[in-house]
């Protein structure tokens, strides 16, 4: 599933950042070719902003994306926007929940995560941290010990009717992705190592970034 359901306010654009071109691709279909790389007869579900679909399906006939796949409707929050993109999923499935804004995302990270989450029910990539970090407490702060921490990722990847039961509870502010909806059902969360490359697209300074790592990836 990929979560497509933002706007991209931060992006100082009036197009959203899912549609925006990457060495004259747009973000949401690299992220589309990377699962088909992966599979090419994985099932896809897209979560878009319903006012969005038609200028998606104009995207995907400019680009001659003829592969089929499942659109959603987005919501207000990432929450409902995944909430409604695993109405599509089956119970007996391994659905890897993926944002749009991370075009990136290599074959190593998906088959990593698919493999452990078959195996331990579910798999969030994560990445060590290299800056030292403060937390703030209104003037005052205090040191984090940046060994412990990590940064989070997706692809997330779950055993579908274990995800799909955490998604039926409603909304709270602590939910940032999908592993925090799980975890509030009890169920230990895996950390599998995550990829440095594997960025999101959230300022226009990111756009420049990825496409100079998609041009040091060409042959």
């Amino acid at each position: 599933m990929i979560a497509a359901g933002g706007l991209g306010t931060r992006m100082a654009s009036s197009q959203p950042k899912q549609f925006a071109d990457i060495c004259k691709r747009p973000v949401l279909l690299h992220v589309l070719d990377a699962f088909l790389k992966y599979a090419a007869d994985i099932r896809l579900v897209v979560v878009l902003p319903e006012k969005l679909h038609r200028e998606w399906q104009s995207i995907c006939q400019k680009h001659r994306f003829h592969v089929q796949h499942q659109l959603a409707i987005g919501g207000p929050t990432r929450f409902h926007s995944v909430k409604n993109g695993l109405k599509h999923i089956p119970d007996n499935a391994l659905v890897a929940i993926h944002d749009a804004a991370r075009p990136l995302i290599s074959l190593d990270l998906i088959s990593r995560v698919f493999y452990f989450a078959g195996k331990f029910g579910n798999a969030i990539p994560a990445i060590e941290v290299n800056e030292s970090l403060r937390i703030t407490d209104h003037a005052m702060s205090s040191p984090l010990p940046r060994q412990r921490i990590r940064i989070i990722q997706t692809p997330q990847c779950f055993k579908s009717s274990m995800i799909k039961n955490a998604y039926n509870k409603n909304y709270q502010e602590s939910f940032t992705d999908d592993a925090s909806v799980l975890e509030t059902e009890g169920e230990r969360l895996f950390l599998t190592e995550g990829d440095r490359e594997n960025i999101k697209i959230t300022h226009p300074a990111d756009l420049l970034v990825a496409e100079a790592l998609f041009a040091a990836r060409r042959p």
